[in-house]
Order: structure tokens, then C-alpha cells, then sequence
């Protein structure tokens, strides 16, 4: 009967070096992938901005219509609602834009 080899077991200071190289992997991975607190607060300005700027104009321009051509219609409900939908858009370009910037950092494009 041939003898058969003892089964292989890693010493403690090899399991301890995969394990503080598998760690130091995920570490310099997540720093390069993840968002950093004020680039999180930069996009919620950015985002806030992109809604809110063109809202503001449309009710300004809709004041000054009101007052240049006075009629039934309130144009400044009017323009303020239709600023509120480009911005609306204006921001889920951008979040879909970041959203694709992320997938493709994770996939190493």
C-alpha cells in the first residue's frame, strides 16, 4: 500500500500574510472607487443647482410676462412648472451620467 502524503496545512504566518494581503487589496480598491464625502456634497449642490436655477428663471420670466401681457393665464405657474420639468431632466442626465462613470471605474474600462 503506497503511503499516502500528510494533508498540506499553512503555517499561521503564511495564513497571516494572505490575510493581510487580502485586506491591503480591498483597502486600495475601495480608495479608488469610492466617493469621498465632499464629492457626495458637490453633487447634491450640483444636482440642487441644476433644479433649482432653471425653476427660478422660469417663475422670473413668467413674473415679467405677467406684468408685460396681463391675461387669464398665470404665466409664472406656468414657466415655473416647465423649469422645474427641465431640471428635473437637467439632473437625471447628470445622475445617470455618474451612475455610468461608476460602473464603468468597477469594471476597469
Amino acid at each position: 500500500m503506497p503511503e499516502q502524503d500528510p494533508p498540506r496545512r499553512s503555517s499561521p504566518d503564511v495564513t497571516f500574510t494572505r490575510s493581510v494581503e487580502a485586506q491591503e487589496r480591498r483597502k486600495l480598491k475601495a480608495s479608488r472607487t469610492s466617493a469621498h464625502v465632499w464629492s457626495g456634497l458637490g453633487m447634491f449642490g450640483l444636482i440642487g443647482w441644476s433644479i433649482g436655477a432653471p425653476t427660478l428663471l422660469g417663475a422670473l420670466l413668467g413674473v415679467w410676462l405677467e406684468k408685460r401681457h396681463p391675461g387669464a393665464r398665470s404665466w409664472t405657474l406656468i414657466l415655473l412648472v416647465a423649469g422645474l420639468c427641465v431640471g428635473c431632466a437637467n439632473a437625471w442626465h447628470w445622475i445617470v451620467k455618474e451612475q455610468n462613470a461608476i460602473h464603468r471605474g468597477e469594471k476597469g474600462e
